[in-house]
């Protein structure tokens, strides 16, 4: 049997194991489901064929090394930080790679020894990044194949709570690694508008937000993702004179979570050494100017009231409240981020919700048209969610056209290959993973018929 290795069975993992066990029978797979927490990997694996759970510490070179060695391929759902470690020994051992992480510089400096080796490692390959990669490339593929060119890109992404579960008042829950929606938007983000490089600083990332009415959907916020820049050449976009991703959130959302950024609690560069013995009350407090109060705070920097929702919201997610934090040597941010875990936590039967959607401009000789492409995808439940949907099945029929040879290129890649992208969203069409694609114009309308020029 071939053996396939996934390492972490997380919050992104069930529908992705499941594919596995599902194709198992049929495609001769073995699969190893590795976590540090082994009753994690049992719980995910439950009543599921030909799936062996295991308990694996990433770090300890002689196991890692055991079952890369034994696999047929690697999927690795561990932090971006360790990717590095897995795929030195892929290397080592002769076995392809995915992963749906952004592509780290150590992960991208070890390309030409991929390539050496006759291996693929693919990264980005979920959801955003990964779905997002797929769909867009396949619009400005057919762009391109009808002689018209993008002027103006603009793609989003949202991981959301859906209507019929949105019972909180931050409008939101955690559906994928709680430690990065704490740290997300962090560093600085760059984007190209009208042909002038912007940079957005983590310090305006939650109040510099666009208004973005999806069709079909309704109005959310956005707000920048990271860097647009480095996707315009393997998209091909070289003429584009806007180049945006950005990330979608339900509104007022990001005005909330701006009060945490600018009061530093998201902050993830120091430790608090005595955080145990604080109440989560003082940790806020902590952070204020001499003989300040909260509401002092948020009234000088936003014009917040006690009264208003946005300050009911850190109310009720219990930062002014009296419980002592119960954890040391730990930072701001993953105390944070306990709390989240605990107020913004699916609930068994909770319903999330991803949210994607394109936005083209593009040019044929003097004529013009708008691309408009749309995805809504709704989660199961607390488990099967939408998120773990969209980022575990394109990472498993990644690999099984890895196992099987369908896929020829080398190295360090990201799913913009006509060769991954068109079989991988043809499948996904049959689990529900379906956009929905209009051209034409705000003069005129948009129309399902899609007619580039």
């Amino acid at each position: 049997m071939r053996k396939i290795l996934l390492i972490g069975a997380g919050k992104s993992s069930s529908y992705l194991v499941k594919y596995l066990s599902d194709h198992s029978q049929a495609e001769n797979w073995q699969v190893v489901v590795a976590d540090a927490n082994k009753k994690q990997a049992e719980a995910i694996t439950a009543k599921l064929a030909n799936c062996t759970p295991i308990a694996f510490n990433a770090t300890d070179e002689k196991e890692r090394e055991q079952y890369i060695k034994d696999s047929d391929i690697v999927i690795s759902l561990l932090p971006a930080t360790l990717h590095s470690l897995i795929a030195e020994d892929c290397i080592k051992y002769g076995k392809h790679l995915v992963t749906a992480s952004y592509t780290s510089p150590e992960m991208k400096g070890l390309s030409d020894a991929a390539k050496k080796a006759d291996l693929v490692f693919l990264t980005e390959m979920g959801l955003d990044p990964g779905i997002d990669h797929m769909s867009a490339k396949k619009l400005i593929d057919a762009i391109a194949e009808d002689g018209g060119e993008v002027t103006v890109f603009k793609s989003y992404c949202g991981g959301l709570i859906a209507p019929e579960s949105d019972d909180n008042p931050w409008n939101y829950k955690v559906t994928w690694n709680p430690r990065n929606v704490v740290l997300a938007g962090q560093g600085t983000s760059r984007y190209l508008d009208d042909g002038q490089i912007k940079y957005v600083p983590y310090s305006r990332v939650f109040s510099q937000i666009e208004k973005i009415k999806v069709p079909g959907e309704g109005g959310y916020d956005a707000y920048v993702n990271r860097d647009s820049l480095k996707y315009i050449d393997p998209y091909g976009i070289k003429n584009a004179k806007t180049v945006l991703r950005g990330t979608l959130r339900h509104k007022g959302f990001c005005k909330k979570w701006n009060c945490l950024v600018a009061l530093g609690i998201t902050d993830d560069s120091f430790v608090i050494e005595d955080a145990s013995e604080l109440t989560y009350k003082q940790f806020a407090s902590s952070f204020l100017p001499a003989k300040s109060e909260l509401d002092a705070f948020l009234w000088k920097n936003f014009e917040i009231e006690k009264g208003d929702k946005e300050y009911k919201a850190i109310d009720w997610l219990g930062l002014l409240s009296d419980e002592k934090i119960g954890m040391t040597y730990v930072t701001p941010a993953q105390i944070l981020q306990k709390l989240l875990e605990k107020k913004l936590k699916l609930k068994p039967k909770d319903k999330d919700m991803i949210v994607m959607y394109h936005e083209i401009h593009c040019k044929k000789g003097k004529k013009e048209n708008i691309v408009q492409s749309s995805l809504e995808v709704k989660g199961e439940n607390s488990q099967y969610t939408a998120m773990a949907k969209t980022v575990g099945l394109p990472l498993a029929m990644a690999a099984k056209l890895i196992l099987n040879n369908k896929v020829k290129s080398r190295g360090v890649i990201i799913p913009v290959q006509k060769e991954i992208y068109i079989p991988v969203l043809k499948e996904l069409e049959q689990y529900g993973v379906k956009f929905v694609e209009k051209t034409g114009n705000k003069k005129k309308g948009f129309s399902a018929n899609f007619k580039l020029f």
